[in-house]
């Protein structure tokens, strides 16, 4: 027998329950209607309470927000995404190179003026749109510390 044959009897045997079932079902409203109501009841009553039920409390959930950038300001940078407070917030050459970079090695982690500490007072330069969002990456000018004056792209969430 072919997988077909058996996928054709197996179909035939579920239309002849579902049929039958059906019948001695709707024999029932005639012979005893209490019972072919109650388990209707039974069935759709408990569908349409947990249905009409809920949806009071509207729970969202919350996350970092970014905030209405503009230029000129001073803002501080933050890293929204983690709890570790020696956390850093990378500064790139060109906006949009964030993922290109792979920070595994000792060295890159070391340079200069590239790893800048949660908190370092920045001030908004100009801003960069990418994949229709608008002012996805910012382009910031640290203000205070070892690498003042120095300038370079964060995402906007980290701009805060």
């Amino acid at each position: 027998m072919s997988n077909e044959d058996n996928v054709n009897k197996a179909v035939d045997s579920l239309k002849t329950t579902i049929s039958s079932q059906l019948t001695v079902f709707m024999g029932l409203k005639e012979k005893n209607p209490k019972a072919f109501y109650g388990i209707l009841i039974a069935v759709f009553l408990p569908l349409l309470i947990l249905m009409m039920s809920g949806g009071g409390s509207k729970s969202t959930v919350s996350g970092p927000t970014v905030k209405d950038l503009a230029i000129g300001q001073k803002y501080a940078l933050k890293a929204p995404n983690t709890v570790d407070p020696s956390a850093t917030v990378r500064l790139v050459p060109v906006p949009g190179t964030l993922a290109a970079y792979d920070d595994s090695e000792e060295d890159d982690r070391k340079a200069p003026c590239q790893h800048m500490p949660i908190g370092t007072p920045v001030e908004v330069m100009e801003f960069s749109d990418f994949g229709g969002n608008k002012k996805m990456f910012v382009k910031v000018k640290v203000l205070d510390g070892d690498c003042k004056d120095k300038d370079g792209w964060v995402l906007a969430i980290d701009v805060q």
